[in-house]
């Protein structure tokens, strides 16, 4: 796949590769864990992640307070990790700011639409970060390898795609697209480990299985969507997956540099005074839940 020069910047920023045969292969007798996850603790995972929340504390103040817009996109492979990375990026943020997107199949109705209108009243206004879980490059995807569109309707969302996000740019929007890239050997073992896992098993999808044997047809599309897409006002950014811990810090790190935001003066926040005891409370009979732990 040719590159462009803006993209030898990205690929030596990040030091990802796309390749499958590039990627960690993983241990399936470490009982959920790959070689890498031996590397970061729990303790250390989670203080690098306290920190990055604290920044995107900070970067959402300041998203409301100048009026940004952010839209993020992710997308990759069944069992890749999107879920559990966008869950890391929100967990500590308000819902009202950093709103996620996760659309349902489309309906009868949305069939018969422009293919990328369902997704453009989702699109980020003043003092909104949004997160797609998923995005419309599922025309590029699942839709493409699984039949769900013709051919030429995938081409034809390929060459329009750069111009949409070129509008998107130019209208003030930061628009940022990662590809999360998982091995078959890992996807496989994640796959595995929610059939009897009650807590997982409604991520198990029917078309995750149908899809699970068309891995060298998901690459060939995700290569021919790359050539297409990335473009210079909205580059693709690699993100190795192996790792869950790994790829929601670098991920999250990589997020804060791209979006640019400062501290905000810090106000002196203290508690004010109150009184209690002027009312007495009336004695009703409240239905109480069962202190059962």
């Amino acid at each position: 796949m040719a590159r462009r020069s803006a993209e030898k910047k990205h690929e030596s920023e990040h030091n990802v590769k796309h390749g499958d045969r590039d990627a960690p292969k993983a241990d399936a007798d470490a009982g959920g864990a790959t070689p890498a996850d031996k590397d970061l603790s729990a303790k250390d995972y989670n203080r690098e992640l306290k920190k990055l929340h604290i920044e995107l504390v900070r970067l959402q103040q300041w998203v409301v307070a100048k009026g940004l817009k952010v839209c993020v996109v992710f997308e990759g492979r069944d069992g890749a990790g999107k879920g559990g990375t966008i869950k890391a990026i929100t967990e500590r943020v308000s819902p009202r700011v950093f709103r996620i997107i996760a659309l349902p199949a489309p309906t009868e109705r949305e069939k018969s639409q422009m293919y990328s209108q369902r997704y453009l009243p989702h699109f980020p206004a003043a003092g909104e970060v949004v997160i797609f879980d998923r995005s419309w490059y599922n025309r590029a995807g699942v839709e493409r390898v699984m039949g769900f569109c013709s051919d030429d309707e995938a081409k034809e969302f390929l060459k329009a795609t750069p111009l949409v996000e070129q509008a998107m740019v130019h209208s003030g929007v930061i628009l940022l697209k990662y590809w999360l890239e998982v091995s078959p050997e890992e996807q496989t073992r994640r796959l595995a480990s929610r059939i009897d896992d009650g807590r997982k098993i409604w991520k198990l999808s029917p078309m995750d299985l149908k899809s699970y044997d068309r891995w060298d047809d998901y690459t060939k599309a995700r290569d021919e969507m790359f050539a297409a897409t990335d473009t210079p006002w909205a580059p693709w950014f690699v993100a190795n997956s192996e790792n869950k811990k790994r790829v929601r810090l670098n991920v999250i790190s990589h997020l804060l540099k791209h979006v640019p935001y400062e501290a905000l003066p810090a106000k002196k926040i203290e508690l004010p005074r109150r009184r209690i005891g002027r009312y007495q409370a009336v004695d009703f009979p409240f239905k109480y839940v069962p202190e059962v732990f």
